[in-house]
């Protein structure tokens, strides 16, 4: 009854010319289930969005699951969300699921990012800058290229290439650890001013960290312009048609560079959780909201900007 009561509304409203006024979503819909792969880009992201749905009356769920596991918990109806979907480097992986249409792809978060193999610029200077150039000094990487987590779909690209001995990289072997762990190894080996080749990408604080060369030359595996990548967000199916209030939250909730580095360097470097991270940055930039916001209401059917800005006492 609920929902046929908001489409003869939304009916009447256009009928006679008066404003539309968005429904609230259904109870069903109070509980938002997203993923985190562990990567802490993600994991700011998903802050911004938690302190967003707090105050719009709604409970985030965030589940630590693998890119192929969070694809499958979007097609089974496990999860609603995942705003990780970087591409092209994550094609090969959700392609079958957006092949049949068991997920949905809402449109990039993020524009201008950036992921492919990186070198510290010591490394750069003594002559890699390249794909290509990599297998010339195969003596001072150890023949080792450093990964994230084991299944990540980056991680598959390079075994691809390291299979079909691509750029001559016969003999080198991929090293699979977490975010943190990688760069860990990479603190210590340039603490050393040692060679190290490993997954770089932007947004995150890495890049203020160190002074970081992105390669080029990986076109193949990592798309073009040094990795240039779109991140987008991927609902369950139908979700934005079953909960139009979040869908049209996440359809508008789009992020720069440069927000998310600042971000990132509050959960790195200042210790902040991700929410406490969001909290503080949008206090600072209350702007944000009124995009994100627009048309957006709280679960209970109240105007969502206001409730927002109440919860963040501004």
């Amino acid at each position: 009854m609920r929902v046929f009561s908001a489409v003869f509304t939304l009916g009447m409203s256009l009928a006679v010319g008066l404003p539309v006024a968005y429904a609230a979503d259904n109870a069903d819909c109070g509980v938002v289930k997203m993923s985190d792969p562990g990567w802490t880009d993600i994991g700011a992201t998903n802050g911004v969005a938690g302190v967003l749905l707090e105050g719009l009356g709604y409970k985030q769920q965030v589940q630590n699951l693998s890119v192929a596991l969070a694809y499958q918990g979007l097609k089974t109806g496990q999860l609603d969300v995942f705003l990780g979907n970087w591409m092209p480097a994550q094609q090969p992986v959700i392609s079958k699921f957006t092949g049949n249409g068991s997920v949905q792809v809402l449109g990039a978060n993020l524009n201008s990012a950036k992921f492919t193999l990186a070198v510290p610029d010591y490394v750069a200077r003594g002559g890699v800058k390249d794909f290509a150039d990599l297998a010339g000094y195969g003596d001072k990487f150890d023949r080792k290229i450093y990964g994230i987590a084991p299944g990540a779909p980056a991680n598959q690209n390079i075994k691809t290439m390291l299979d079909k001995h691509d750029f001559n990289l016969t003999g080198w072997t991929l090293v699979e650890s977490s975010e943190s762990g990688m760069l860990a190894q990479v603190d210590r080996a340039v603490a050393k001013q040692q060679w190290i080749v490993f997954l770089g990408w932007e947004p995150h604080a890495m890049n203020t960290h160190h002074k970081l060369v992105y390669l080029s030359g990986g076109d193949k595996y990592f798309g073009p312009n040094y990795g240039s990548a779109t991140v987008n967000t991927v609902t369950r199916k139908d979700y934005s048609a079953l909960c139009p209030n979040a869908g049209r939250l996440f359809s508008q909730l789009t992020f720069t560079v440069d927000l998310e580095n600042v971000l990132i360097k509050r959960a790195l470097d200042d210790k902040q959780t991700p929410r406490d991270a969001a909290r503080e940055e949008l206090k600072q930039h209350p702007e944000l909201l009124s995009r994100w916001l627009d048309g957006v209401t709280t679960l209970q059917g109240q105007p969502g900007l206001a409730a927002v800005r109440q919860s963040l006492a501004l």
